[in-house]
């Protein structure tokens, strides 16, 4: 590797642009709810819903990851080769809490793991910190409320 290319890595790596824990750099996104914000990774493409968290061997307490859903619809989530625990949250169209999984612990077994379901239908599905559900005392039918950038549509929605 020549010099330059060496100086610019290492001046991207202190500058934080790269990332080692897999997690992806800050980019001002943000949710709320139940009057604490998160910032977030958007995952609002087919391809990034499938991937999730997945490999993923921490995430800042603060973080999350919102995913966006074409349609509302009856939603489970699973845990194949997700590293960290997570509450797994769904919302409704109207960005409403309509189903809470708490606790999700991690698996190993790939398609083996099992399935944790929406009790109804949802569109939105928010992945926070195991633990992070309880400590801000999170009760079915709060809101949740997109920062800037977060959008409402999947990209890959029906118009």
């Amino acid at each position: 590797m020549s010099l330059p290319v060496r100086l610019l890595a290492a001046a991207a790596l202190s500058a934080g642009l790269f990332s080692t824990t897999g997690c992806a750099q800050d980019d001002g996104r943000w949710v709320e709810v139940a009057g604490t914000r998160y910032k977030v990774e958007v995952a609002d493409e087919e391809e990034e819903r499938r991937m999730g968290l997945m490999f993923r061997e921490t995430m800042p307490e603060d973080g999350g990851m919102i995913f966006i859903h074409p349609d509302t619809q009856r939603l489970a989530y699973w845990m194949k080769n997700t590293r960290i625990p997570l509450d797994i949250l769904y919302f409704d169209e109207q960005r409403r809490l309509v189903s809470q999984q708490r606790d999700v612990p991690p698996c190993a077994l790939g398609d083996g793991c099992p399935s944790y379901p929406s009790s109804g239908p949802a569109r939105y599905v928010l992945e926070l910190n195991a633990g992070q559900a309880a400590k801000i005392g999170l009760k079915d039918g709060a809101a949740i409320t997109f920062g800037p950038g977060v959008p409402e549509r999947a990209v890959d929605a029906s118009r």
